[in-house]
């Protein structure tokens, strides 16, 4: 499909399907844990550093797939990308040893931090400022549906094993790999930058160093840096210890934990995301700061529910607030990559992301690895969850306070 009208919207579908390949790949492996550990003996702390050494290594990895996906051609990166960690899903099902499965896992971690990206800047490349939010918070939304069936990873652990399910969805993997090298493509004409620049220069002229300096020496692109990276601490610190959080806190089995945490708790993002990104996009015409204070306004609401739900020993009172925060929580994700083309030099979207990307997981999977940790000395994960509520305000504050470049919406 080359029509240029729709093009843009047939590519959010495609690259929607990529995103729930990724994270459904990424998740399945905390909604098998006690299969997992039940074959490869490991400690909490063990099981937490293969989300961490992932985290570690995707986040290492995306400044420099950023570079690539700015100098080169994003769609192409994209496909390789996919092509490359789907490969590797499908090695995770070899593994027999702790120290096969986190290599594994950095591999994964590798590949994976290719796409997000590439995917994000493509997206930004094909859509105007008045569908940006929306386009991205759909694109997010793929991302949701694929943590959202990360229970079957538990279902088919117990049914079959968790070696099956790594091996199947490694193999869903490569074959849309392939499919999408017929319809992927990049945009050719690029929008004039908004800078005092008389026309679009390509891509492949952007150096490291000037991208470096551009970025770095912008102190809202700094703040939006603390703001990320705090942000995917909180995520990966909720949503890699809900299951276990589920099964022990309720006595629940495997895959009753896994549905609860991810069958559940993943439409309501699904729905905050896509959501906030129309939202954002409506707001954004009466407000050019809508889709700064749009996610800082999530972010306040989730608080109070998160701390209800980490407080309270009723069921269905848990899923209610962490229902909540599922809601609201996404409003950043749906709004992130727009609010860099708000503050950041065009040129350097993918780069940009890639940074914000590496800040996130970095303290992301130290996030996930301490909950570990402090579960091996007997600290309840209620506290985690109590942490991460008060980190929220943080991030609010700081996005309330984020300033944007002239002229741009």
């Amino acid at each position: 499909m080359n029509n240029r009208k729709y093009y843009p919207w047939f590519l959010v579908a495609l690259l929607c399907i990529v995103g729930c390949l990724n994270y459904l790949d990424r998740m399945v492996i905390v909604t098998m844990r006690s299969s997992i550990v039940g074959e490869i003996p490991m400690t909490d702390a063990q099981f937490g550093l293969l989300t961490s050494v992932f985290l570690w290594v995707y986040g290492l990895m995306s400044p420099v797939a950023g570079f690539i996906a700015d100098r080169y051609s994003r769609s192409r990166v994209i496909i390789g990308s996919l092509f490359v960690w789907s490969l590797v899903t499908w090695l995770t099902s070899l593994a027999t040893t702790f120290e096969q499965l986190l290599a594994a896992r950095a591999l994964m971690g590798v590949s994976e931090a290719f796409y997000i990206p590439a995917a994000m800047a493509l997206i930004m490349d094909w859509h105007t400022g008045k569908t940006r939010s929306t386009a991205t918070g759909i694109h997010v939304a793929g991302v949701m549906v694929g943590q959202s069936l990360g229970f079957i990873g538990g279902w088919l652990a117990e049914s079959h094993s968790w070696n099956y399910a790594f091996s199947i969805f490694g193999i869903i993997g490569v074959a849309y790999a392939v499919i999408l090298i017929f319809f992927l493509h990049d945009r050719k004409i690029l929008p004039a930058y908004e800078m005092n620049i008389k026309s679009a220069a390509p891509a492949a002229q952007s150096d490291i160093r000037q991208a470096l300096g551009r970025l770095f020496g912008n102190p809202s692109f700094i703040l939006l840096l603390v703001v990320w990276g705090i942000a995917g601490a909180i995520s990966w610190m909720v949503s890699g210890w809900l299951p276990t959080y589920y099964k022990e806190r309720f006595d629940l089995s495997q895959t009753d934990a896994g549905l609860y945490s991810t069958a559940y708790f993943f439409p309501a993002m699904l729905i905050g995301v896509i959501g906030g990104g129309a939202l954002a996009d409506w707001w954004s015409r009466t407000n050019p700061r809508a889709r700064m204070w749009l996610p800082a306004i999530g972010f306040l609401i989730a608080v109070p529910a998160v701390f209800f739900a980490s407080y309270t020993t009723v069921l269905w009172a848990t899923v209610a607030g962490f229902l909540v925060y599922a809601l609201t929580r996404p409003f950043i994700d749906a709004n992130m990559m727009p609010i860099l083309g708000m503050i950041a030099d065009k040129r350097y979207l993918a780069t940009g992301y890639g940074f914000l990307n590496l800040c996130s997981c970095i303290i992301g999977g130290i996030g996930i690895y301490a909950a570990g940790a402090l579960r091996d000395s007997d600290v309840d994960l209620s506290l985690v969850f109590q942490l991460a509520a008060m980190s929220m305000v943080i991030c609010s504050l700081l996005l309330f306070s984020l300033k944007q470049k002239t002229g741009t919406n």
